[in-house]
């Protein structure tokens, strides 16, 4: 099956700039795509110094619901939002005081990933931090996601007035020069020593897996902590290890094994066209939340959000929009702030997924529902609600 590569390199324009991040497309761009994805075949696609994070988002969707492998290379410099003080990976026009409108909120490249398959998506990173995100990583991982392998380093911020060099990820691109492909632990190690010198104040990363990033080398500061993973539903039948994956989806309830990640058997089921299979085991770890923590729960919600994402894999629009609707008014419920990630998240998509309704009646019921939402979660692009305030006057001269 072949494989996806996704090449990300971002920087500030002017003097907000803390390294020149897309000096190393050109060496990444020389190793053929087979190489830089370990696959017999692969899709590069290439983002230098993106403007819109928007844009990226898109790009980044479409490379996560590629099947196969998905490899990700991104090199750029953290700052974080004023007003959450959250993580965003800078882009052209991000300045300190536009971060949460031009950059790239760091959670959009979890969530985006978090429905692949355990063992299938690999993350190199070569970021530098500015002064407040270097504060901020002393006392925060920086989570990639939980199912993914996730290698590479943060630097701190260069010497006043100073570009810093994506050293990090050209020694990783000039070693996939040669030709050979080292596993992706092995390769890690390479270009650590290449950096040499240079990396020994750096956070480095090196976590494979469940568990986010864990300490893989210099840490002069405090150690970079491992992320907390959240409280687990039952997980899948004991026979998804012995049997086809259908066969786990019919005993899921009756047997336990700790080895089997429910989300793998998910991803497996949308890979190979049984939406409904995925979704209905997705509905049994659904119920099992709200009787074990409540419907309003974040397990509960998780669970919901996974279906809602499963909807859309499944070519139903209607049925996403009307899930993170529904998501997204239950987390305000329970008292969670309408700039809050996951709230704006939610909204986002269901915005997203309304786009796609063609049914007008349809379309009609769910924006106004939408429109209302949207009145309390503005969300980061602006003219939103103007956006579907137009939509529903054009619905309502339809037929």
């Amino acid at each position: 099956m072949p494989g996806t590569v996704l090449l990300l390199a971002a920087s500030p324009a002017g003097k907000g700039c803390l390294v020149d991040a897309a000096s190393v497309l050109p060496v990444l761009a020389a190793v053929p795509p087979a190489v830089l994805s370990g696959t017999d075949t692969a899709n590069v696609v290439e983002l230098a110094d993106p403007l819109e994070p928007q844009a990226v988002l898109t790009r980044l969707r479409a490379a996560a619901g590629a099947p196969g492998p998905l490899t990700v290379f991104v090199t750029g410099q953290l700052q974080l939002d004023r007003r959450q003080r959250l993580p965003h990976l800078a882009l052209a026009r991000t300045t300190p005081a536009t971060v949460r409108y031009t950059g790239l909120p760091w959670h959009w490249i979890r969530e985006e990933l978090r429905l692949r398959a355990v063992g299938s998506t690999t993350l190199f990173l070569d970021l530098h931090a500015d002064a407040e995100a270097w504060e901020w990583l002393r006392a925060n991982p920086l989570d990639s996601g939980r199912n993914n392998a996730v290698y590479g380093r943060v630097a701190p911020p260069p010497s006043r007035r100073a570009v810093a060099v994506p050293a990090y990820m050209k020694a990783v691109a000039t070693i996939l020069r040669s030709g050979r492909r080292p596993a992706p632990a092995e390769l890690h190690q390479l270009a650590l020593g290449r950096v040499g010198v240079e990396g020994h104040a750096d956070l480095v990363l090196a976590a494979t897996g469940v568990g986010g990033a864990v300490p893989g080398g210099f840490a002069p500061r405090p150690p970079y902590r491992p992320e907390r993973p959240r409280p687990q539903t039952p997980p899948l039948s004991a026979s998804l290890e012995r049997g086809h994956p259908h066969d786990g989806l019919k005993d899921a309830g009756r047997q336990r094994s700790s080895d089997v990640d429910p989300h793998s058997a998910i991803s497996a089921a949308v890979q190979s066209g049984r939406h409904s299979d995925a979704d209905a085991l997705a509905a049994r770890h659904e119920q099992a939340a709200v009787h074990a923590h409540g419907p309003g729960s974040e397990e509960a919600l998780h669970w919901a959000e996974v279906r809602a994402d499963l909807a859309m894999f499944a070519g139903d629009p209607v049925r996403s929009c009307r899930t993170w609707l529904g998501v997204a008014a239950a987390r305000l419920a329970a008292g969670q702030a309408a700039d809050a990630p996951a709230v704006e998240a939610a909204v986002d998509r269901a915005h997203h997924q309304w786009g796609q309704v063609r049914d007008a009646a349809a379309a009609r019921e769910l924006g106004a529902e939408l429109a209302g939402l949207r009145s309390r979660v503005p969300g980061r692009r602006q003219g939103a609600l103007d956006h579907v305030r137009r939509q529903l006057r054009q619905l309502q001269t339809q037929g």
